[in-house]
């Protein structure tokens, strides 16, 4: 039983490097592949991806398989991926072949039923699909295009559209994105510099909402506007709150 429990032992770490070894050079190889969700992927990468995750776990389930072959076939799919990648970007032709072109399924408020029916899209589909966009209603739109990925781009009828600043003669400031200058208690001074606001003035803020200082408070958030939006870290037994603050100065 001593030498059996130890082989069994011995397996089982051996699983267990080999895993955090693939796991690593998985991690690594996502990362090169890029940051896209699944719902966005072409289909040639979503095949990619789904043929690496299945060699992955190989070599992590099978001790008699070398590791090597796990990972030589993963480099292999990688950079065939890559390949591909590159050759679409270079020519429009190969990435059509590759990619697929956009299918305008609803055209000047007129269902396309024979590109629906080309691309074997149900009018279901293009209902869920809407719906997702929030619209319910096919007369509500002017066009709708079927994207290489499968996600559905629409663009509703004037009448339909909700309205602009532009459209309202209303002024408009520059967008801007918020800047988070607090997070979980700590104070970002790269956010803060960015903002045109200085310690001082943020500390004196906080003091006014009853904070006694940046570790008190879960996230400050500055938007385009200047208006400073602020929560506390949430006490026992408390409710959570926010506040917001206007922010006067600074090239925000």
């Amino acid at each position: 039983m001593g030498i059996l429990g130890r082989e069994y032992g011995g397996n089982m770490l051996t699983l267990f490097i080999r895993t955090i070894i693939i796991y690593l050079f998985m991690f690594v190889i996502m990362r090169l592949m890029g940051k896209r969700q699944l719902s966005d992927m072409q289909p040639f990468d979503l095949v990619v991806t789904l043929l690496i995750a299945n060699l992955a776990s190989v070599p992590v389930s099978d001790p008699a398989v070398p590791l090597a072959y796990g990972v030589v076939t993963i480099l292999g799919l990688f950079i065939m991926q890559r390949l591909v990648s590159h050759i679409s970007l270079k020519s429009e032709k190969i990435r059509t072949v590759i990619c697929g072109s956009p299918l305008v399924v609803i055209a000047k408020g007129v269902l396309r039923e024979d590109v629906m029916r080309a691309a074997n899209f149900t009018l279901d589909d293009l209902s869920e699909q809407l719906r997702d966009k929030g619209v319910f209603s096919f007369s509500d739109v002017e066009y709708a295009i079927l994207e290489t990925n499968g996600s559905l781009s629409v663009l509703l009828k004037p009448q339909n559209q909700p309205p602009t600043m532009e459209s309202l003669n209303l002024p408009t400031d520059k967008a801007r994105p918020a800047l988070l200058l607090i997070t979980d208690g700590k104070l970002h001074r790269d956010a803060l510099g960015a903002a045109g606001i200085e310690e001082k003035y943020l500390s004196g803020i906080l003091s006014g909402m009853g904070f006694s200082g940046c570790r008190d408070v879960l996230f400050a958030s500055l938007d385009g506007s200047g208006m400073l939006h602020v929560q506390g870290k949430q006490r026992k037994n408390a409710e959570p709150e926010a506040r917001f603050f206007k922010v006067n100065g600074g090239n925000r």
